[in-house]
């Protein structure tokens, strides 16, 4: 989706930003969600485009396989085929720059119809902390996790913040989902 619209006018009017579409599909066992694009994002059309995001070494770590190494859409497949989907709490929303201080107006994504969608999800990861308090309220009957966040805006280093994020693959694993 990208930018949905210019409000105000003019150069000077704030933009209105909006999510992709998620990425899932029936043997999602874990859901990751973030906040909004930035806008290396979404000038890209990609989930986490910046080049300085942690988010891809983030998962190389959890799913064994070198994301960044990969092209978009085969990044995309490896995190499919180990049972990762990606979305963002917020639909939409006005914000200038990449900050998820700086947003305004959010519109919320419909999570909760897209967990009844997913039959062998097991946990919805939260990244950062503006997805984890915009997204807890939207999210019912599945187990949470709040994860560091991997902006480049949040300093903490790739290895402080990988314990948080390695404790994703333990919902991976092919034992039986917990009852919802």
């Amino acid at each position: 989706m990208g930018v949905v619209e210019r409000l105000g006018g003019g150069a000077g009017g704030v933009i209105r930003k909006a999510s992709f579409p998620p990425v899932v599909d029936m043997s999602t066992r874990v859901l990751i969600l973030g906040s909004l694009p930035g806008d290396a994002s979404l000038a890209a059309g990609r989930y986490y485009a910046h080049p300085q995001n942690q988010f891809w070494r983030l998962l190389s770590s959890v799913i064994r396989v070198d994301l960044p190494a990969f092209p978009y859409d085969e990044r995309l497949a490896a995190l499919r085929a180990a049972g990762i989907g990606l979305w963002d709490v917020v639909a939409s929303a006005t914000r200038p720059g990449s900050s998820d201080a700086a947003i305004r107006d959010a519109t919320a994504n419909d999570v909760a119809a897209l967990i009844a969608t997913l039959p062998e999800l097991r946990l919805v990861a939260f990244n950062g902390g503006t997805a984890t308090k915009a997204g807890r309220a939207l999210v019912h009957g599945v187990e949470t996790l709040a994860l560091p966040s991997s902006s480049p805006l949040h300093t903490v280093g790739v290895a402080a913040k990988q314990p948080a994020w390695d404790a994703i693959g333990a919902y991976l694993s092919d034992r039986p989902a917990r009852p919802r």
